[in-house]
């Protein structure tokens, strides 16, 4: 008896011991998921709490598809799109904000310059202006290849409504594949003019007595002689021909441009080429620089106010346009409203030393209490052109120099091997 009920007690034993492991079991894989929910919940929290207001960058076209301005252009060019978003931490978009954003030009660098040196490491474009949404948007050609930098600042209407935002970003902008191909094309003809000189110079000939080399190889170095010294001074001289062309030409379009807006003036009443129009009750004044030096931002700056009591106007929209004079494309533009003393200030650079026109398009807001027409003001521009440093040209007439010299040698080297030796 005592035998059979221990075997009958220790199935017993033995089940409650898998139970408890079972048990034990549930309990460390409801432990695990709970724990893993829990590491989930604060990860996902940290993550919220340790995201920031910040700035949104969108371009179009996309940066991969931007390339630099080029002068004379066969097709028309187009500013790119630059459109930022304030956001808060969770990815709100800001609401009665003040934006400024200052656009910097890719740095110097004299050993790989590009088409505009004296563009470079300069400023582009410096704007503030009201975003009630927490969006702005310019339209602006960016003129050099190279990574510009982006300051943006911004800042709220009303005091305290959120944390100011400080932040930089970078828009990288691809050299034009063009400017590889010509300069492939350009290396390869210098190439074959030193291969062809280095292949004359290595092939045998004697030399007379009182002659420190042959007559060939001495009618060969003076003819490179002449080369090189009429190619310094084509450098050296046509930057100042170039300026002084440029003088003339804005001149020039200056004229003409005045006598179009004085045969137009009766057509436009409400366009003033000197900067101020009333009309409708309002008087529009576009103030400013009225010349300017490419590398140097000019200030502009344009302001509405109600005519009778010269009170500022902000319920009204802007529309500037600014067009190069010469082939007629847009380096910048920009639509938005004026702040709560009816005005717009920006600093926008001229890279391209040519005569530019300022248009300025006044007109109400949709649920402004004062409709009217728009109105148009606008100015021009002279705009005086800088002639690249010496030391630029002269590094880039060394690397052209180079390039005959290393196709000289390399000439020289074939003759002297493929001529038999005496």
């Amino acid at each position: 008896m005592r035998s059979l009920s221990s075997a009958r007690v220790a199935p017993l034993v033995f089940s409650g011991y898998m139970l408890k492991i079972k048990k034990l079991k549930v309990y460390l894989l409801v432990s695990t998921i709970a724990g893993l929910m829990s590491v989930g919940f604060y990860h996902s929290v940290g993550l919220s709490q340790s995201s920031q207001p910040n700035v949104q960058l969108i371009t179009e076209p996309p940066t991969s598809q931007v390339i630099p301005f080029e002068a004379e252009a066969s097709t028309p060019q187009s500013p790119v799109k630059l459109t930022l978003q304030a956001v808060d931490a969770t990815g709100k978009p800001l609401e009665n904000a003040k934006v400024n954003l200052k656009i910097f030009t890719p740095p110097k660098n004299p050993w790989f310059t590009t088409d505009f040196p004296i563009v470079e490491g300069t400023k582009l474009l410096d704007i503030e202006a009201i975003a009630p949404q927490g969006q702005l948007q310019v339209q602006q050609i960016l003129p050099i290849r190279g990574n510009y930098q982006l300051q943006v600042n911004v800042t709220p209407i009303t005091p305290n409504a959120f944390t100011p935002i400080q932040q930089n970003l970078n828009l990288s902008v691809p050299e034009n594949p063009v400017k590889y191909r010509n300069f492939a094309i350009l290396a390869v003809i210098l190439l074959i003019v030193g291969l062809g000189g280095g292949w004359v110079i290595g092939e045998r000939q004697e030399t007379q007595p009182g002659e420190i080399a042959p007559q060939r190889v001495r009618l060969l170095l003076s003819g490179a002689t002449v080369v090189a010294i009429i190619a310094l001074l084509a450098v050296n001289l046509s930057a100042e021909m170039a300026q002084s062309q440029t003088s003339h030409t804005e001149h020039h379009h200056h004229a003409a441009t005045a006598e179009h807006h004085h045969h137009t003036a009766a057509a436009e009443p409400a366009t003033d080429n000197y900067g101020i129009v009333k009309q409708q009750g309002l008087e529009v004044q576009l103030l400013g620089d009225a010349s300017a030096t490419v590398g140097e931002p000019a200030k502009l700056q344009v302001q509405v106010i109600d005519q009778k009591t010269k009170q500022p106007v902000s319920d009204v929209l802007l529309n500037i346009k600014t067009t190069a004079l010469e082939d007629a494309w847009i380096p910048f533009a920009y639509q938005g409203i004026p702040d709560a003393t009816g005005k717009l200030s920006w600093e926008q650079q001229f890279f391209d030393g040519a005569p530019h026109n300022i248009q300025v398009e006044v007109s109400p807001q949709p649920n402004a209490s004062r409709q009217f027409s728009p109105l148009r003001v606008q100015k021009n521009v002279d705009v005086e052109g800088v002639a690249p440093p010496l030391t630029i040209r002269l590094i880039v007439l060394g690397y052209l120099t180079g390039m005959i010299i290393i196709g000289l040698l390399v000439g020289l080297q074939l003759r002297r091997k493929l001529t038999p030796s005496h």
